[in-house]
């Protein structure tokens, strides 16, 4: 699974003129969840992203989690971050999963995380999506679960 990390002051995804998820003090979770990807990195992006020390403590030092700071996530589905640019001029995007997988697997996070009592706002899978933010710092991690090691 690839992901990119947006910490952020506040958040929110508009589909069609509506907001439907918003946060205030958190983070964007960009996901991309890919044909390969198995239990165990589900399981590592779950126990991984809410305990990053990304946030700042009292010295400005990375030394908070965002269970520190009680905050919250806004998870947007995103397959272009399976994008392959080696050849041409146009991404290939072949190695997300496809797009049921991909859903039902975004869901078991979020449900994971609201199970353990993170506020998990989202966009709308396969929607067009704006997302608007506030970028804290800014802020910004790449991860891949397949680079976990």
């Amino acid at each position: 699974m690839r992901v990119v990390l947006q910490r952020v002051k506040e958040a929110s995804v508009t589909v069609d003129g509506k907001i439907v998820g918003a946060i205030k003090q958190g983070l964007v979770v960009f996901a991309c969840v890919m044909k390969n990807d198995g239990s165990d990195d589900i399981d590592y992006i779950i126990r991984k992203i809410p305990e990053l020390r990304i946030f700042a403590d009292e010295n400005g030092k990375f030394n908070r989690s965002l269970l520190d700071v009680a905050g919250e996530i806004l998870l947007i589905s995103q397959f272009t971050l399976s994008a392959l640019t080696k050849k041409g001029r146009r991404p290939y995007f072949a190695d997300s999963a496809q797009p049921d997988i991909a859903d039902k697997t975004l869901q078991i996070i979020a449900k994971t995380w609201q199970e353990s009592e993170i506020n998990v706002e989202q966009g709308i899978f396969g929607a067009m999506m704006d997302v608007h933010l506030i970028n804290d710092g800014p802020v910004t991690i790449w991860m891949d679960s397949q680079n976990k090691e």
